[in-house]
């Protein structure tokens, strides 16, 4: 062999085993910190000293600590969103617009099929504030008149519960008193003192099997007195069919007085009917039936909706209704118009005038938030014509539990033709059923709001609303005559300044705002975060996290498993080797492929059936002979050079 070949075979032989070849996990590990690029690892073995060691050992662990703390707070954040708000200038397509009288239906018209139910209100409003009237007289009238009316009326009274008597409530129809044992569901924080004494209004209401009633009371009479005629009123027009209704309403001719739309003439052909069981005859203007959506080019009052509505406040229900006016919601072409939960409610003898700011967003869906695109993944159905929203959701799972519960559907809302509404006749449980739902619902028990979800994107105006006295006192002396003139073939009487209400919708600017949510992080930026914070706490890049998954977990898995095979591989020979003499094995016997020795020899076991001799005397002789045997010795070896 050349004399390079050797030295390299030295060399090599000398060098500390590498990688997987190592026999042990210590030895991997050490060849691991004299060859990786992370400097503190490569510390830890060659620095000189106990406490330089450790204090290398600390630092190393502690900024492996930061790493993993720094990457988990980059992953949990990384369905994160960012905000940009945009705004531009365009022509804005203008919104749908619904328009409602507060009082819904004529009252000469239905003042007949109220008639009870208005009779013993009147009675009750007399007992309870004390008009002059005679006691005896009113009794005999009410319990006469409770024997021939409608059931539903003597079964859900008006009671007075003292705070004093908890077991006793008075009906103010007849003025007896009866016992009450079922739950007193406070409908105010104070009670209102009645002639002095501690009592609260309200009423009665009953499951069927009158197994389970309630007591709903309220700190005012006034309160009380509107919320149970509301209740028999819904009951009594739930019953009437729905062509007769929307004949008892007004007609477009009759409440639109005049409309003007960005400077052109327009009519109640523009808009189209919309029945709302609580408000009656509702009219859309720029509705999605129509052929074309209307748009503005410009901003300002004179560039928008203009109209004159005619009140009409002598057919106002004295009971249903308490102020005068129109309520007016700005919305979608293709969205449903919750009157009574958003509307902005207009005044008569005033201009109101409303500017609109439009605001478009876009909500990431999941995983960056729980918002639905169309609503198709809710398991809520939605029971109206009408694209999706958190409102509708909302309003059609308590639908959908009224029909469930209650057999029936809430009149204020619609459903398909198949669902019932609620009305005694057919449902003589549902007043009870209603109220205990509705409880329900507002402490969330029915979970309709943690399954409704908010819609993805959406539009929003933002109203400003403005009054001015309309008309002037200078101007009203010719503009009620022409208007007047204008609606003498509708109304037939003489218009008043309180039963006129000027509404203005209008643009304030065409600068439309967006509202876009965009991902906040990617893949890409989470890889170079990851790159970041290795190399400042570790001064390592993505080759080394390699290099660590090879050796800590390759490598030492080969070692480990190495290890585990040839304990496996010594169990399998010890469990498979010939047997010794007569079948067993003999532990004293060591195999041996070399021939034996004289030291071996001695370990083998005696014979069997042979005995050991004794330990003969020594002979002298041959110790004479090895004497003289070591002497030949020394006389063979050759003697030095001089």
């Amino acid at each position: 062999m050349a004399p390079g070949e050797k030295i390299k075979a030295k060399i090599k032989k000398n060098l500390p085993v590498r990688g997987p070849q190592a026999p042990t996990i210590k030895e991997l590990m050490r060849w691991y910190c004299l060859n990786t690029n992370t400097h503190g690892c490569r510390r830890i073995v060659v620095s000189r000293g106990r406490l330089r060691r450790l204090l290398w050992i600390l630092f190393t662990l502690t900024a492996v600590a930061l790493i993993f703390w720094q990457c988990a707070l980059l992953v949990a954040s990384f369905y994160t969103v960012s905000v940009s708000i945009k705004v531009h200038f365009q022509k804005l397509d203008f919104p749908a617009v619904t328009i409602c009288n507060i009082n819904p239906y004529k009252y000469s018209v239905v003042r007949d099929l109220l008639a009870d139910l208005e009779q013993e209100t009147r009675v009750a409003l007399k007992t309870l504030y004390g008009f002059p009237e005679n006691t005896s007289r009113r009794r005999r009238e009410a319990e006469s008149w409770n024997s021939d009316g409608p059931k539903f009326l003597r079964l859900v009274p008006l009671m007075a519960f003292s705070q004093d008597e908890t077991g006793e409530v008075r009906d103010f129809l007849t003025g007896r008193k009866r016992k009450f044992s079922g739950r007193i569901v406070h409908k105010a924080s104070d009670a209102m003192h009645v002639h002095g004494s501690k009592e609260v209004v309200g009423f009665r209401l009953c499951s069927n099997d009158t197994s389970h009633c309630a007591l709903y009371n309220f700190s005012s009479g006034i309160n009380a007195i509107q919320e149970w005629y509301k209740l028999h009123y819904m009951n009594i027009m739930a019953q009437v069919p729905l062509e007769k209704k929307i004949n008892m309403s007004y007609s477009a001719e009759e409440l639109l007085v005049t409309c003007l739309f960005d400077g052109v003439s327009c009519d109640a052909r523009n808009f189209t009917l919309f029945h709302h069981p609580m408000y009656g005859n509702c009219y859309t203007f720029n509705n999605r039936e129509n052929e074309t959506i209307l748009s503005t080019s410009m901003g300002g009052s004179e560039y928008g909706l203009q109209v004159i509505l005619n009140l009409n406040e002598e057919e106002y229900n004295p009971f249903l209704v308490s102020s005068s006016g129109a309520k007016v919601i700005v919305h979608r072409q293709d969205e449903y118009p919750f009157i009574e939960d958003v509307g902005t409610e207009i005044e008569p003898a005033m201009a109101t005038s409303i500017g609109m700011h439009l605001t478009e967003s876009f909500k990431l869906s999941e995983p960056y938030s729980q918002c639905t695109e169309d609503g198709s993944d809710v398991p809520i159905s939605n029971i109206y014509n009408a694209s999706y929203s958190l409102q509708i959701c909302l309003h059609s799972c308590f639908q959908t539990k009224m029909v469930e519960k209650c057999g029936c559907a809430q009149y204020s809302q619609p459903l398909p033709p198949a669902a019932n509404y609620c009305n005694y006749q057919q449902h003589p449980n549902w007043m009870y059923c209603y109220y205990e739902l509705h409880q329900a619902f507002v402490r969330e028990e029915l979970g309709c709001q943690a399954v409704c979800r908010e819609a993805c994107s959406f539009k929003e105006w933002t109203l400003t609303t403005s009054l001015a006295q309309w008309p002037s006192v200078v101007s009203e002396k010719w503009l009620l005559p022409v208007l007047t003139w204008d609606q003498g073939q509708q109304i037939k009487k003489k218009l008043n300044k309180t039963d006129l209400a000027k509404l203005l919708i209008f643009y304030k600017d065409l600068n439309q705002r967006s509202i876009m949510e965009s991902p906040a992080n990617s893949i890409e930026m989470l890889l170079s975060n990851f790159g970041g914070q290795l190399g400042l706490w570790m001064s390592c890049s993505v080759v080394c996290v390699i290099e660590i998954i090879e050796v800590f977990f390759i490598d030492s898995f080969s070692i480990i498993a190495r290890h585990q095979w040839q304990k496996a591989k010594e169990w399998w020979a010890r469990r498979h080797a010939p047997p010794g003499p007569q079948g067993q094995d003999n532990p004293g016997l060591d195999i041996d492929d070399d021939l034996p020795t004289f030291t071996s020899a001695l370990r083998l076991p005696p014979a069997p059936g042979t005995q050991v001799p004794g330990t003969p005397p020594p002979r002298y002789n041959t110790l004479r002979l090895e004497r003289a045997f070591s002497d030949q010795l020394s006389d063979t070896q050759i003697p030095a050079e001089s």
